[in-house]
């Protein structure tokens, strides 16, 4: 009778362990769905910043994008990123061989893979919109291979890889030197800083689009051609932004993950609304009229500053965060225009990577458990310091090597006469409006 009794247990046991990994896996590939979704969202606020004349350019882009980062990121890139060996820096190589990764929580490797494909190709897509308008699409084709190929996965193996800035074990290098290891619970740092700092220096190396700026260099606006476009993406994009930050969670199976998920749900829409309320009040009073380009802008801004601490953070710290990078934002945006005399089209450069800077060391300062603010503790702070400075210089130091050599051995930018006649025809041979 015991025997019999055990053996119903251990039976009800499996079949509840199996329907728990059933239900984060559907989660998990739900999540995946929805991030996949945002590449149409940065396809049209792309587009819609830009002119129509390069429309085609940079909708095939963002298709361009998608496409080599999954074939690249299953081959080796998930090895690179997850694998062991590297001492630290990089994991090896998996070859299209997936046997190699088990998931700590029993998910399917294949789904997890596909979960981490589409964030690694939202960090490539960042750099497309700060370089529209003027590149060639044959070296966007080779800056998108090797950013999906080695930038992103070694960073992506020092943090979500088990690598050594978010490695929790007593004798970890954080642990050992800050007392906490670097959090970045989405991506602020991992994704979007790394994309928004690639796309910085890809447009610096390429130079202003022809016109940017007069013989003065005092800077000249050169508006999008189509704003409804633009605001359909960014709606799009903070619709699929609660699959990037809830679905970071992989589980909803128990109340403690269902709390989880919803709490990320709230700091991430919170973060948003305060992001675009705080810009179309800097900009009304900076400007003496709400910009809604600039305000559309500063939404994606309280997304890009929330997904590092969506799920430490409290409600109220997600306004905070949210309010900052939206203010913020509105200057960064003139700084890199008019002083730097640096031109992103669509802002990338401030969005994901000021704000992306900005949400990850706030984390450090607005987190409940030890954040500055609420227990007096520098340990996460100084983690989240650390974290960002060595993901960020990586991502400087290998874009502007990957630029400045391109530029160097093929060319970066398109010729004058397709520059000013625009890049559809000329390097597609068709346009988006007939």
């Amino acid at each position: 009778m015991f025997i019999k009794v055990k053996l119903f247990a251990f039976k009800v046991f499996r079949i509840m362990t199996d329907l728990t990994i059933g239900l984060n896996t559907v989660w998990m590939l739900l999540a995946a769905m929805l991030v996949f979704f945002m590449q149409p969202g940065f396809a049209f606020c792309e587009a819609g910043f830009t002119r129509s004349k390069n429309t085609v350019n940079i909708l095939f882009k963002n298709f361009v994008d998608f496409m080599v980062g999954s074939l690249l990121f299953w081959f080796v890139g998930f090895g690179f990123m997850f694998g062991s060996g590297g001492e630290g820096f990089i994991g090896a190589p998996n070859f299209c061989d997936l046997s190699f990764y088990t998931h700590p929580a029993g998910l399917p490797t294949e789904g997890f893979l596909m979960f981490q494909t589409v964030f690694c190709a939202t960090s490539a897509t960042i750099v497309s919109g700060a370089m529209a308008e003027r590149t060639k699409f044959s070296m966007y084709v080779i800056y998108s291979i090797l950013i999906s190929l080695i930038i992103y996965p070694v960073e992506g193996h020092w943090t979500w890889g088990g690598g050594w800035l978010m490695d929790g074990s007593g004798d970890s290098f954080m642990m050992r030197t800050f007392g906490h290891s670097f959090h970045d619970f989405a991506g602020s740092a991992v994704v979007h800083s790394v994309g928004g700092v690639l796309a910085f220096t890809g447009a610096f190396i390429l130079g202003p689009r022809i016109g940017k700026y007069d013989k003065n260099n005092k800077s000249k606006a050169i508006p999008g051609h189509n704003l409804t476009l633009a605001a359909l993406g960014v709606f799009i994009l903070w619709f699929g932004w609660f699959g990037f930050n809830p679905g970071s969670q992989l589980a909803v199976a128990t109340a403690a993950d269902r709390t989880a998920v919803s709490h990320v749900f709230l700091t991430t829409n919170l973060a948003a609304v305060a992001g675009g309320i705080a810009t179309m009040c800097v900009s009304w009073i900076k400007y003496g009229k709400p910009s809604f380009s600039l305000t559309l802008n500063g939404i994606l801004a309280g997304l890009v500053g929330i997904t590092a601490g969506c799920d430490i953070v409290s409600p109220a710290g997600a306004v905070v965060i949210g309010l900052v990078c939206g203010t913020v934002l509105v200057f960064a945006i003139e700084f890199i225009d008019t002083r730097l005399h640096i031109d992103d089209p669509v802002g990338a450069s401030s969005v994901h990577g000021v704000c992306g800077i900005l949400g990850t060391l706030m984390t450090g300062l607005l987190a409940v458990d030890r954040g500055l603010m609420y227990s007096g503790d520098l340990s996460l702070l100084g983690a989240q310091c650390m974290g960002i400075i060595c993901i960020d210089t990586w991502a400087a130091a290998s874009g502007c090597l990957m630029f400045y050599a391109i530029k160097k051995i093929a060319g970066l930018r398109v010729d004058k006469r397709v520059e000013e006649e625009g890049l559809d025809i000329y390097e597609h041979g068709e346009s988006a409006y007939n």
